[in-house]
């Protein structure tokens, strides 16, 4: 079985014992979250598609660990002007492990 969630502003397909790497979460190490805004949920060839969100529909996640992605750079430059400008920039993410997923109604 597996689901589409949204958090973040992004979306993750997710299945049952997979570790996936989520926007930051306001959760501490070890705490269940539970993600509501499920999109999609699928068991072999039964999907059920949401319109737009499933009704019912929940996945429960153990939050593992929160860390912070590699470092972008930012370069901006403007020739002839003597202006240039460097900055970097690294994201912050929560990793999480799904425990199970509920398909709902």
């Amino acid at each position: 079985m597996y689901a589409i969630i949204k958090t973040g502003g992004k979306q993750y397909r997710v299945s049952s014992g997979e570790q996936v790497r989520v926007e930051s979460l306001a959760a501490e190490v070890g705490a269940a979250v539970s993600f509501d805004q499920v999109l999609m949920v699928g068991a072999g060839e039964a999907v059920r598609v949401g319109a737009p969100l499933v009704a019912g529909a929940q996945v429960k996640a153990t939050v593992l660990g929160h860390g912070r992605g590699d470092k972008v750079r930012i370069f901006k430059l403007r020739r002839r002007k003597h202006y240039q400008k460097t900055q970097g920039h690294r994201q912050g993410y929560t990793e999480v492990r799904i425990d199970d997923i509920v398909a709902g109604n």
